[in-house]
């Protein structure tokens, strides 16, 4: 047995204590990220229905994004936040996954608020 703390056990964790609290309605959807070590990827979800209303991510095709970066991180939030205009979403709630709120998932937040949605 190891007793050294393994993080994705650790990220699972603290999302499902942030998931008791947070839940997407038609009203506010709910804003999900997801990070892997080369993508990024963001849904808004309702979480009354069960449906992802609005997706984007960099594995998209056509798309010229590459790397799970703070830039691309802020490109993906800039799109989302395009597409949720789109869907007539204006406000969502915003679950940042268990990561921190610093780096990539900072960049993707303020860029999608840059962009118009409010959360």
């Amino acid at each position: 047995m190891s007793s050294k703390i393994n993080r994705k056990v650790a990220r699972a964790k603290v999302h499902r204590r942030i998931r008791k609290r947070i839940t997407g309605s038609a009203e506010r959807p709910r804003l999900a990220v997801h990070f892997s070590n080369q993508n990024v990827y963001a849904q808004i979800i309702d979480d009354e229905a069960g449906k992802t209303l609005v997706s984007a991510s960099t594995k998209e095709k056509g798309s010229s994004l590459s790397g799970a970066n703070a830039e691309t991180a802020s490109k993906v939030g800039k799109l989302i936040a395009e597409r949720a205009q789109t869907a007539k979403i204006s406000g969502v709630v915003f679950d940042r996954g268990g990561y921190f709120y610093h780096g990539k998932v900072k960049a993707l937040a303020d860029a999608a608020r840059e962009a118009g949605l409010q959360f």
